[in-house]
């Protein structure tokens, strides 16, 4: 039983030495993780009107976006509901920025339900941005099929 012991804290530290071995030893052995799918997908909740979650989630979707491990690998979409509907709406403070993630192939989508609990009409909200029957369905489909979802 003693020696069995003795073989078991051998074969630990043996086992912690190898590990510590393949950990970065300095800032530049560590250049973040390798890119090597053929392509990544995030959606992006929006669900608030606070104008700080707001700039966030565009200043992170634009970071997404210029990051060179990315760079033709990339699809995002940035799906608003409850509150972050406001954003979406015409005559918002945000239509240039919502045009820039657009002409960066940012898909922009609005749910139907919180329309329906504001009391607005789907031609209340710019153009540019897509109907969805649900934010949280979206959130659901896209989780399944692999999305990772990002709430700022």
């Amino acid at each position: 039983m003693k020696n069995l012991l003795i073989i078991l804290l051998i074969a630990i530290t043996v086992t912690s030495c190898k590990v510590k071995s393949k950990l970065p030893q300095s800032r530049t052995d560590f250049t973040g993780a390798k890119a090597d799918l053929a392509g990544y997908n995030a959606i992006y909740q929006l669900d608030t009107n606070d104008p700080k979650i707001i700039d966030k989630a565009f200043r992170n979707i634009k970071n997404a976006l210029a990051d060179p491990r990315l760079n033709g690998k990339l699809h995002i979409e940035l799906v608003a509901f409850s509150a972050g509907t406001d954003v979406m709406v015409k005559g918002s403070t945000y239509q240039s920025q919502l045009k820039d993630l657009l002409d960066k192939g940012v898909i922009l989508a609005q749910c139907r339900n919180s329309l329906i609990e504001k009391g607005l009409k789907e031609n209340s909200i710019f153009d540019f941005v897509s109907i969805v029957p649900s934010g949280n369905g979206e959130l659901i489909i896209r989780g399944s099929q692999g999305w990772v979802i990002i709430k700022p």
